[in-house]
């Protein structure tokens, strides 16, 4: 068990899942104590050990079957499905067409399953070597018995219940060999899918786990990231943010000096009496106020999921922060943010709003949002705009933008197509652009992250 479990371990890290040292000594103690009887114990405490983030349980999920399978159910000997007298009239059927049946159908007939050896000669020119993904599994197993000859079976079937009715047995006693017969069939079945799955978990924890060039994959563009890379850059926000944190912590430090701080500047000059030789200033400590408004149309989702990643991990840095989610028109999603972490909020407002490529209308989201929610702008708040600036021909309703720059302190658009299609096909970018304090391209999280950095710069 305690080589299963390190294979397990290195299956997980393969996966991309990140898994310390600490983490496993508590598995491998948890599974001492717990032994493996009550599975959904044993597996209960596996991914309380294992598991630090919600989008990692799929990998385990998937992951923990094929290396702690129960090997598939055991075939039905005939002493325990048939009478002596049904069980000798088999094993007459079965020297009677010795010639013609295939081995598979005489081992199943006896309740013995395929050796070792079978197995391993049919995974192996199925290519389970090579499988490296649980979904190969049911196509393995699949290619495995039709090696080990399943495909003959039925026909092999028929033949042998036709001998056995030609040698006098009873329809009750064929209907018994046929219900028997076909349960070891299924229980055949289901250890060949235990095998190639055992074996795609063998190939998993000899696999080196997925390594990313982290300034290349916050270089690639959000539409064009795996479902790896996606998972990598996720983790790869945290990181990002509390840098960005860091800066913006320091900025707010250093103030203005503009206003005397009384109190200390006393204290500093006790030792003079009071004379006020050392002068010090109070350090502003005023954060800014945002609103967010963001585009989770269809085109838009990638981009829009990281920048509200981005937003959450910054909220120790931010006075007050609204934000507001629109396709073909807009709703206030702040609330998904302030009950729920970004892994469960994120999927929550994707889905709030439902997604589409010809229902974009930023001009009729404009207007919900100043009949609505106008005052979640004032002279101290900067209005963010992530989107593509597509309206697919409708009024982009300009009075509207305008309006909110006059409110606003400034009102800066992320966009993550490249500049050289703004204002193309239906792109407004042309017209919105001249009415923001400032305009960034976002492709990527390198772009994003930089632009993001840049709200925390100003006062």
């Amino acid at each position: 068990m305690d080589d299963r479990l390190i294979q397990f371990i290195a299956g997980l890290r393969a996966a991309g899942v990140r898994v310390s040292l600490a983490e496993s000594q508590d598995a491998a103690r948890a599974a001492t104590v717990l032994g493996v009887r009550d599975r959904t114990a044993f597996k209960d405490a596996l991914k309380a050990t294992l598991i630090k983030e919600r989008v990692d349980g799929g990998a385990f999920e998937r992951l923990f079957p094929l290396f702690f399978g129960s090997g598939g159910p055991p075939l039905i000997p005939p002493q325990e499905a048939l009478s002596p007298d049904q069980q000798r009239a088999l094993e007459d059927a079965l020297r009677a067409l010795a010639g013609d049946l295939s081995r598979l159908m005489q081992r199943l007939a006896q309740g013995q399953p395929p050796t070792e050896e079978e197995m391993a000669r049919a995974a192996r020119i199925a290519g389970a070597q090579h499988a490296t993904r649980p979904g190969q599994q049911q196509r393995l197993t699949r290619d495995m018995l039709r090696q080990l000859g399943l495909e003959r079976l039925a026909r092999e079937i028929e033949a042998l219940l036709r001998q056995l009715e030609q040698m006098g047995m009873s329809p009750e006693g064929r209907e018994a060999v046929a219900q028997m017969l076909q349960a070891n069939t299924e229980a055949l079945a289901e250890q060949a899918a235990r095998y190639a799955g055992q074996s795609i978990a063998r190939n998993l924890s000899e696999q080196p786990p997925e390594s990313f060039d982290e300034q290349g994959l916050m270089e690639t563009p959000f539409n064009a990231l795996s479902e790896a890379e996606a998972r990598e850059l996720r983790k790869l926000v945290s990181r990002l943010a509390a840098r960005l944190r860091s800066r913006a912590a320091l900025r707010q430090r250093k103030g203005d000096g503009k206003q005397l701080d009384a109190k200390t500047t006393l204290r500093a000059n006790l030792r003079t009496g009071g004379v006020p030789f050392a002068i010090h200033f109070k350090k502003r400590q005023i954060k800014p106020k945002f609103a967010l408004i963001c585009d989770i149309s269809t085109s838009m989702r990638p981009v829009a999921e990281f920048m509200l990643r981005l937003m959450y991990e910054m909220q120790d840095q931010v006075g007050k922060a609204r934000s507001f989610a629109f396709n073909d028109h807009l709703e206030e999603v702040s609330d998904e943010f302030l009950l729920h972490r970004p892994d469960a909020a994120i999927p929550n407002v994707l889905t709030r709003i439902p997604p589409g490529y010809y229902a974009t209308d930023l001009g009729y989201s404009l207007q919900n949002f100043v009949d609505n929610f106008l005052d979640a702008v004032d002279n101290r708040t900067t209005v963010i705009v992530l989107g593509d600036g597509r309206n697919n021909h409708r009024d982009p309703r300009l009075e509207l933008f305008e309006r909110l720059r006059r409110r606003a302190k400034r009102l800066v658009w992320f966009n993550p197509e490249p500049r050289y299609e703004w204002g193309q096909g239906d792109s407004d970018m042309l017209a919105y652009g001249p009415l923001c304090t400032a305009v960034h391209q976002v492709s990527n999280l390198a772009e994003l992250s930089a632009a993001v950095d840049t709200l925390f710069t100003a006062r």
